[in-house]
């Protein structure tokens, strides 16, 4: 697999947040979705990112701002919010090969992090594509408005290396991947998987859970086509913006 350019992770980077504005998995100008790109001439580590006060649905390449590992802007106009740059910075310190972080309050995710022991379950063939990857930090920090969560999701992550989702409590979830194509597919199909748990359990009826060797299966076999699917999806989604 090539790395992409930078025009190339610019362009998948606002594409990805204009299709979470389409399918409403945004809160306006709010959350942010960030990408690592290769160290500076100086060594440094740099990163884009979504400005503050620009709405997703409007988000161009040229709008994203590229950043140092403090959150200074080196180039772009705009503002980096506070939670974004203690979110993502410390997410990508975390987890190194997260090229792309996605951090949002989308509504079922979210839910199950407003409910006592919300967990996601592994009662739908889709949820056992997030087997084994999946970490919950149910203490609340707050708005994330200084550096201590930030600090708060590197220790979880340390602690858990494998997480790729983390369910944070009463706030929202945040996504790492190997690219925005896998970071946005595992979005899209967390959220559904998240919104078929929270249907099944509005029944009042308890959940039919898939036996443990179906779940280890089922997730080996989205193993397998995980980079291949989110790499075609996201081709088609990102034509449906002109990108």
């Amino acid at each position: 697999m090539t790395t992409p350019t930078v025009t190339e992770q610019r362009r998948d980077l606002a594409a990805a947040l204009r299709l979470a504005a389409r399918f409403e998995l945004n809160e306006g100008i709010c959350n942010h979705f960030s990408v690592a790109l290769p160290d500076g001439p100086d060594g440094r580590p740099r990163y884009l990112i979504n400005p503050y006060g620009v709405h997703w649905s409007e988000m161009r390449p040229s709008d994203l701002l590229l950043i140092d590992e403090h959150g200074q802007v080196l180039e772009g106009e705009g503002e980096v919010e506070a939670t974004a740059r203690n979110i993502h910075i410390a997410a990508h310190k975390a987890n190194p090969r997260h090229v792309a972080v996605l951090h949002v309050h989308m509504p079922y995710a979210t839910a199950l992090t407003m409910v006592e022991g919300g967990r996601l379950e592994m009662a739908h063939q889709t949820a056992c594509r997030f087997h084994g990857r999946t970490l919950y930090q149910d203490h609340f920090g707050g708005l994330a408005l200084d550096e201590g969560e930030g600090e708060a999701i590197v220790a979880a992550n340390r602690e858990q290396g494998h997480a790729d989702i983390t369910f944070l409590a009463h706030h929202g979830v945040t996504i790492g991947g190997p690219s925005v194509a896998v970071a946005f597919d595992d979005l899209y199909f967390l959220e559904r998987a998240c919104r078929q748990q929270v249907l099944a359990m509005s029944t009042g009826r308890p959940l039919k859970l898939i036996p443990s060797d179906e779940i280890e299966a089922t997730a080996r076999e989205w193993r397998q086509v995980l980079v291949y699917q989110a790499t075609k999806q996201f081709e088609a989604l990102r034509r449906m913006e002109g990108l």
